[in-house]
């Protein structure tokens, strides 16, 4: 799961099937990070005067999604579309406290995970490029969520900072990849491109 994928293994164009299993995902996990949301509340009562970091700590979280998705159906923009659609589903259905910047804020975040996985021309799915891809995800969004929160000039900036990078290669990076070799090992998602990658290995 960690090597380059054959150009042969990968049709040339979206089937239905990886049109659906994004979407499945994204809504999925629109209740997962709806949950994350109740986690973050719950951790920033227990840091007391530092609860306001707690956001930062959960962050990776929002960005595990786009990953997974990418990892399973290798197509562009696959990640961007499933955090837009989880987005929704918080937004739309579970009601946010964020609201609809959080549409946007999902699309910046898919962009950044997206990112690293585009840059090997989807070919290449190892623990770097997960690292790399939650790193993006969480370093893009931070300076869009520093300009709407007035982060910006604050003595804990760099702080701010680093915890929402270190959380981004943990939990949306590093912890996606544990999801995807799980859920490849089980053999759900052998019909997908990554199913391809091992047949074609074999």
């Amino acid at each position: 799961m960690t090597g380059a994928l054959p150009g042969r293994t990968r049709a040339p164009f979206w089937e239905l099937k990886d049109l659906m299993l994004m979407v499945v995902l994204g809504v999925v996990f629109g209740f997962v990070y709806w949950v994350l949301v109740q986690a973050w509340n719950g951790l920033a009562i227990l840091m007391g005067p530092a609860g306001d970091l707690a956001q930062h700590v959960l962050l990776g979280g929002w960005l595990i999604v786009a990953p997974i998705v990418i990892a399973i159906v290798r197509r562009p923009f696959a990640g961007i579309a499933a955090e837009i659609i989880a987005s929704v589903v918080e937004v739309v259905f579970l009601g946010s406290p964020v609201g609809p910047t959080l549409v946007i804020a999902a699309a910046i975040q898919g962009l950044g995970s997206e990112l690293a996985f585009a840059a090997t021309r989807y070919r290449r799915f190892g623990w770097a490029v997960f690292a790399v891809s939650g790193l993006l995800g969480a370093g893009l969004v931070f300076f869009y969520s520093a300009f709407r929160s007035g982060w910006y000039g604050q003595d804990i900036f760099a702080l701010r900072l680093v915890l929402q990078l270190v959380s981004g290669v943990v939990l949306g990076g590093l912890l996606a990849k544990v999801v995807v070799d799980a859920l490849a090992r089980t053999g759900v998602v052998d019909n997908f491109a990554i199913g391809r990658e091992a047949t074609a290995r074999a």
